[in-house]
């Protein structure tokens, strides 16, 4: 058969994805911090862009938004509303988050901080310079050690530390990667861990704890001993301990509140990062009719106008100045138009969590529903990737706290008594299950997954063993054993 080329002409739709779409997705997944260093670059770099001085910080009275679905600036959703749909799709989320209390979560931004639905009221942190644990050390170095071969030796182990102010090289390391004699290092390691703060350059945890009991003149035999052993002392093993020590309970209780009171961490009082307060996306309150308003935070929206007065201005001169400006002012309405686009989408979006989550608004985290990306996708009429993006790095501030929009979103636990169980919900009814228990009674997983398919939730002892210690909450032996122990170890 023989070989032939050969033209042919064919037409075929396909999905380009151009800059500007690109763009326009990246600029929905930005958090309101990263989108304000995206705008301020924009307006150094575009001419035409010009940032609004004028726009109102406050947002406009809501009161009066009526019953309009989805507004600009405001949604307003009332209480026939806020009926939820069924839906029993599973998502998997891992789990990170412990409780204060039946409210909110506590983490590392404090979403517990509640709040009084008003955009000015949230507080304020200002961070503060303050003298680093390298300075510090530096300063230490310059006053101790004169010996110029040792004061390089004692700068390169400060470089060393980690941020708990452990050395991360092993004294041979440091020796191959100086050149010097491994006596040396050894000498000078020695010297710098008499340094203040107390238990710096050590090599690990029962190092650091002896370094400050030997400040203290309390590092004796037995105090050695139960360093060697810190292993029994976290499982509360007392009668391991007491036999390993030489010590009776009396004085195993006094050796182990003198450890509880040292500091396994001595670089934690410098270079402490100053915690940054989170600003909500959206805001939500009462309407004080039975059902919520949600509003965008006119702090986290950018404001930039295009200037066409200089568009005009420069386009008489034609040129290449010309089409620089009709290229800058396609490039500024663009922008405007993806960010006014951006702040839509992120309020219909957290308008149907909030409606799906009602229950959890109104009476706490055991009424906090399954809800999967689909869920909201198909009722805001959007992809699914377009939720997830939305959702990721936004935060709304609640009455019950600050959350991340993507708190919302958890998987289902089949129900025998109705609808299905939320896994963040029944994480927190086996946290409260034990919380609640005493030493003559403490559950085991069996125990607890009894207790559950009782209140109707269908649940397998691998998963309540997977939830438990997703909360951190060691085995029902250990549990045990500490409430057992009188000592308080």
């Amino acid at each position: 058969m023989a070989m032939l080329q050969r033209l042919d002409l064919r037409l075929s739709q396909s999905l380009v994805m151009t800059p500007q779409l690109q763009q326009a997705i990246k600029l929905l997944q930005l958090s309101n911090t990263d989108l304000a260093a995206y705008v301020e670059g924009e307006l150094e770099s575009n001419p035409l862009l010009e940032r609004d001085e004028g726009a109102d910080d406050n947002p406009s009275d809501t009161d009066d938004a009526g019953d309009a679905p989805i507004d600009a600036d405001t949604a307003t959703l009332t209480q026939a509303e806020l009926m939820p749909d069924e839906s029993n799709s599973p998502l998997d989320a891992s789990y990170d988050e412990v409780w204060v209390d039946n409210a909110a979560p506590r983490d590392s931004f404090g979403s517990g901080d509640r709040i009084n639905g008003e955009a000015g009221d949230f507080l304020e942190q200002t961070a503060t310079t303050a003298q680093t644990l390298r300075d510090h050390l530096i300063e230490q170095i310059g006053v101790e050690i004169h010996d110029a071969a040792e004061r390089m030796v004692a700068l390169f182990l400060v470089e060393q530390l980690n941020d708990a102010g452990y050395l991360g090289c092993t004294v041979e390391q440091a020796a191959t990667d100086l050149g010097a004699d491994v006596p040396v290092v050894a000498g000078v390691l020695e010297r710098l861990q008499t340094f203040d703060p107390a238990g710096v350059f050590a090599r690990d945890l029962a190092e650091c704890l002896a370094i400050q009991l030997r400040e203290k003149d309390r590092l004796d035999p037995a105090m050695q001993a139960l360093l060697d052993h810190l292993d029994l002392l976290a499982k509360r093993d007392v009668k391991s301990l007491q036999r390993l020590c030489g010590v009776d309970d009396e004085d195993l209780a006094e050796m182990a509140a003198e450890i509880r009171a040292l500091n396994p961490k001595p670089a934690a009082v410098f270079d402490e990062a100053v915690a940054q307060p989170v600003t909500p996306d959206v805001l939500m309150r009462p309407d004080g009719k039975g059902g919520w308003i949600v509003e965008l935070n006119a702090a986290t929206l950018p404001r930039v106008l295009v200037n066409r007065d200089y568009h005009r201005q420069v386009s008489q001169r034609g040129g290449k100045e010309k089409a620089y400006v009709t290229e800058q002012l396609q490039s500024a309405n663009w922008l405007v138009k993806a960010l006014d686009q951006r702040a839509t989408t992120i309020l219909k979006v957290a308008a149907e969590i909030v409606r799906q989550q009602d229950g959890f608004f109104r009476r706490g985290i055991a009424y906090l529903r399954p809800l999967v990306l689909r869920d909201v996708a198909e009722a805001v009429e959007m992809h699914e990737s377009t939720v997830s993006r939305v959702t990721a790095n936004k935060y709304i501030a609640t009455p019950r706290g600050i959350y991340e929009l993507k708190y919302f979103f958890t998987s289902a636990i089949t129900s025998t008594h109705g609808d299905p169980h939320s896994a963040e919900a029944v994480r927190f009814r086996i946290k409260s299950l034990i919380d609640d228990e005493t030493a003559a009674e403490v559950l085991s997983d069996d125990r607890i997954v009894d207790i559950l398919k009782k209140d109707g939730i269908e649940i397998a002892r691998r998963t309540v063993a997977k939830y438990r210690e997703a909360l951190h909450i060691p085995s029902s032996v250990q549990r045990r054993r500490d409430k057992r122990n009188a000592l308080s170890l």
